[in-house]
């Protein structure tokens, strides 16, 4: 028998150290390492561009809290001293001529740099000059009163010319209503006011014993085109003791107030029958009235008295009597007796000194004192602004120094942003944001609050619509729907998501909005005919024959639903004109305007929560549906393995172990809503008011830095609170975000265990 030579089967031994090997776990690591560090650079890239985001809304919102500053850029003696001393103090636009109105009535105009006199232009009149009053800072109009009753006026300019290329300006003062002084009283005029407008100028005057008041009305001859002057005067009132007057802007009211603060308001409507209107107390104790005077806009008057207070006052509107009535508004206070009170010219500001020789510089709506710095002894008495507020004059025992003011964002401090505030004009104090005007008196209104509200108002409309759908079709989608019917359903709803807002925010505003407004009864009752409706035809389903239902297979029963959605909404819209005529007396719109007291504007917060909600639907929907379909089918099939039902297992296994995700997709789409900016701007009106009302509109703070940015100066405190308002946005996103992964994880560690 022939032997053979057993075969070896062990395997053979496998090399891992060749150099092919070598070489491939060489650039696998290599590789490894790459994507570790492109990852580590791609989140530390996107955890820095987020924080440079923040900075940068940070740097351009810092200038709006800084303080304000002041610095001395020149001193001199007293220009023209000889003339006596200054009754008023001014400075041309660029605040390089400055001019000043001297005792004896002679005008003197001088460098704001050195104190070199310009010019000096003596009074018309050889008659002592023995009341003087400003029109305004604005106008240049300046009266003078004379011992013999009779009142020049006098305006003064300024001409700039080019001479050799180098800028030129020249003070001129000229006499708009002639050479000649109007005759104003019969007596020694001792307090005098003016005011000038379009059609008539009205001067007012108080001697020892007598007061009169004299209209020049302004009439254009056709024929000539030359303005025609008439004069009409009346005796007022006498009132003793007179500290100060003032003419209203539109010169229906004379204010004359006396030293210890007693005011009368004179109805000057009927200038033929001057009537007291009123008679108030501007401030009680022992103090004495410093100045009272106009705040820009010629609509709130300012008060100083010498206890250190200024008080802020204007006419309030009464609904009951329809009457208007001098109302005091807010005040600021100083621990010293005031000496004086300048305006500024372009702005709700004002400065005041004290016989400290302090002066301390207020905006008159925020409160918000910007400077409070001694600038002189206490021989200081007169104060006055440039015309861009950027300087400062003050006049004291060792002459004029003039100040250069940085005070840019003096209207902005956090009560105006976040509390009411009480406006001019306005019957009570409000959240308003108005942030321009056609006229320069306006006064911007920069309260956050309405859009703020405006923003939370949307997301919570579109989320009450946006969430129960999303969330009820998702979990109809990943459980009970057919797997082939489900690949067709969930791309077609996640196609949704790439419409245009923009698109969607047209149609919103030009269709369903007038759509929804002539159709109000039909919406109201298909909110609730369509659930009522199906689950009666769920029900009548259910009792239908085993034959007739398994004719549909296990999973496609919602495409039976699709003609009764279908017709119960055409049902309603059909039962619409009978609803409203039964039971709204054919226009449920008026009904709800005049009945119930509530304001409907047609493009509103209901337009809002069906459009952004149907944007906001695919986000929920496709998160939440990917995390219950991701559930582990173990999970479920131990379930139903235990006798669970189905709907059990929904509810006790599926939903508990997919809520983070469920969260997670909710926070999303509120973030989205938050957001969102084109359809709440083509589709709520874009009004930022604060009004719960479902059927009002609103504006976003989203919506209102895409309308505003654009139009906005650079620099200036509108464009700075629109980058406040973009910061107000990214830390109430960046709260939501923090506070929704802190949920999640909760969620996470509680129910991970399933």
């Amino acid at each position: 028998m022939r032997m053979t030579k057993p075969t070896d089967h062990r395997m053979p031994e496998l090399d891992f150290n060749t150099p092919a090997l070598k070489r491939h776990r060489k650039i696998r690591a290599l590789k490894d390492r790459m994507a570790g560090m492109g990852i580590a650079i791609g989140g530390s890239s996107v955890i820095l561009a987020v924080l440079l985001i923040c900075f940068y809304l940070l740097y351009e919102v810092a200038p709006l809290f800084s303080s304000a500053s002041i610095d001395l850029e020149a001193s001199y003696s007293m220009p023209a001293e000889d003339q006596g001393e200054s009754l008023y103090l001014t400075t041309e636009e660029q605040a390089e001529v400055g001019m000043r109105v001297a005792s004896n009535g002679s005008i003197v105009f001088f460098s704001v740099a050195d104190g070199s006199v310009i010019d000096t232009v003596k009074n018309l009149r050889t008659e002592k000059v023995t009341a003087f009053a400003v029109e305004s800072d604005t106008s240049h109009l300046m009266a003078f009163g004379y011992e013999d009753g009779k009142a020049l006026i006098v305006k003064h300019d300024y001409r700039i010319s080019y001479p050799d290329g180098k800028r030129k300006i020249t003070p001129v003062v000229e006499y708009p209503y002639g050479e000649d002084a109007i005759d104003v009283a019969d007596f020694a005029i001792k307090k005098l006011t003016l005011r000038d407008g379009s059609d008539a100028m009205t001067m007012a005057a108080i001697g020892d014993n007598s007061s009169a008041i004299t209209k020049v009305t302004k009439e254009v001859n056709f024929i000539t085109e030359e303005v025609e002057l008439s004069e009409q005067s009346e005796p007022l009132p006498f009132v003793a003791d007179v500290a100060s007057m003032l003419l209203s802007g539109d010169q229906r009211y004379l204010y004359v107030a006396t030293r210890s603060g007693a005011m009368s308001e004179f109805d000057l409507r009927d200038f033929d029958n001057i009537a007291l209107k009123d008679e108030m107390s501007l401030f009680n104790g022992d103090a004495k009235l410093v100045s009272m005077t106009y705040l820009l806009g010629k609509s709130s008057i300012m008060v100083a008295d010498s206890s250190g207070r200024v008080s802020q006052w204007f006419n309030v509107r009464n609904d009951a009597t329809n009457e208007e009535k001098l109302t005091f508004i807010r005040d600021v206070k100083q621990p010293v007796a005031l000496v004086d009170l300048a305006m500024e010219q372009r702005r709700k500001g004002f400065a005041t000194l004290d016989e400290r020789g302090l002066v301390a510089i207020y905006n008159a709506t925020s409160t918000r004192q910007v400077i409070d710095e001694k600038l002189s002894d206490n021989t200081a008495r007169l104060i006055s602004f440039a015309p861009r507020a950027n300087g400062l004059l003050l006049e004291d025992s060792k002459g004029l120094h003039f100040y250069h003011v940085d005070n840019e964002h003096p209207e902005v401090s956090w009560s105006s942003l976040w509390g009411k505030v009480w406006y001019e004009g306005y019957q009570e104090p409000t959240y308003t944001w108005q942030s321009s005007a056609a006229n320069n008196d306006f006064e911007p209104k920069y309260s956050l609050m309405p859009l703020a509200f405006g923003t939370l108002k949307a997301a919570f409309y579109a989320m009450l619509m946006a969430v129960p759908l999303a969330i009820c079709g998702a979990i109809y989608t990943a459980y009970f729907m057919a797997p082939a019917l489900r690949r067709k359903i969930k791309p077609v709803i996640e196609l949704m998501e790439a419409l245009p807002t923009v698109i969607l925010g047209f149609l919103a505003g030009l269709f369903f909005a007038p759509f929804l407004e002539e159709n109000l009864a039909a919406t109201f009752s298909i909110l609730v005919v369509l659930p009522v409706g199906i689950l009666i035809f769920a029900y009548l389903w259910s009792r239908l024959p085993q034959q007739i239902r398994w004719l549909v297979p296990d999973g496609w029963q919602p495409l039976v639903l699709i003609p009764v959605v279908v017709f119960l909404a055409w049902f309603c819209l059909a039962l619409s004109p009978i609803i409203e005529l039964n039971f709204f007396g054919g226009n449920i719109r008026g009904w709800i305007t005049h009945d119930l007291g509530i304001t409907f504007d047609q493009r509103n917060a209901l337009v809002v929560g069906f459009a952004m909600g149907f944007a906001v639907i695919p986000t929920i929907f496709s998160i939440t549906e990917d995390a219950i379909f991701s559930v582990p089918k173990a999970l479920t099939q131990g379930s139903l393995a235990l006798g669970a039902t189905y709907w059990q297992t929904m509810t006790r296994v599926v939903l508990p172990t997919a809520s983070p995700g469920i969260f997670s997709a909710i926070m999303i789409g509120m973030g989205r809503a938050v957001g969102e900016t084109m359809i709440v701007l083509m589709a709520t009106g874009n009004t930022p008011i604060m009004d719960a009302n479902i059927f009002e509109g609103m504006r976003t703070l989203a919506a209102n830095l895409a309308v505003e940015v654009p139009e906005s100066e650079v620099g200036s405190s509108h464009y700075r609170i629109l980058f406040l308002a973009a910061f107000v946005l990214f830390i109430f996103t960046f709260i939501v975000n923090t506070i929704a992964e802190t949920v999640r994880q909760h969620l996470r560690k509680k129910y991970g265990s399933l």
